[in-house]
């Protein structure tokens, strides 16, 4: 499948930025059925028991697609918000040290609610994990006053994914 577009990275944020040491620093791509994709992998940092990731970093990670896939709906990030509920099922042990697949898509959006279902997937595409979130569509400002925004969403580093080859 075609990337339309790639989403910007934070300074610190744990799922995307790249200037936290212990963060995933994963990318995010807008993908031309309007959902998200993210190529990752966690690190022996982000583990829980040896050889599995922390459920609240698995978690972490599908909140992050979640809003991410409004971007690329959008086409842009225009919208911003914060999780009001997010209920995720573990049905696998997630690896660290391994490429991963994530990917969230918008399922229901009205003026002011948005809900977004996003999974992690291994290489082969088996189900990990997978959430079900729903976000307040809130302004930045509305989120933390004196935020910038195009401050802390500083970094658009194009790596040449132009396409993903993804499951029907």
């Amino acid at each position: 499948m075609k990337v339309t577009a790639k989403q910007r990275n934070s300074k610190m944020c744990a799922v995307c930025g790249l200037d936290n040491a212990y963060g995933v620093r994963a990318p995010f791509y807008s993908m031309e059925d309007g959902s998200v994709v993210s190529l990752f992998s966690f690190r022996e940092e982000h583990q829980s028991y040896p050889g599995r990731v922390h459920g609240g970093l698995i978690t972490a990670m599908l909140d992050e697609m979640g809003l991410r896939a409004l971007w690329a709906k959008e086409g842009g990030e225009f919208t911003y918000g914060v999780t009001l509920s997010l209920e995720t099922k573990y049905r696998h042990p997630v690896p660290y040290g391994e490429p991963l697949v994530g990917r969230g898509a918008v399922v229901k959006e009205s003026g002011t609610f948005l809900t977004a279902e996003c999974a992690i997937m291994d290489g082969a595409f088996h189900v990990l994990a997978n959430a079900t979130i729903k976000y307040l569509k809130l302004t930045p400002q509305q989120i933390q006053a004196g935020v910038n925004e195009h401050e802390e969403m500083c970094y658009l580093i194009d790596d040449g994914v132009t396409e993903i080859p993804l499951p029907d």
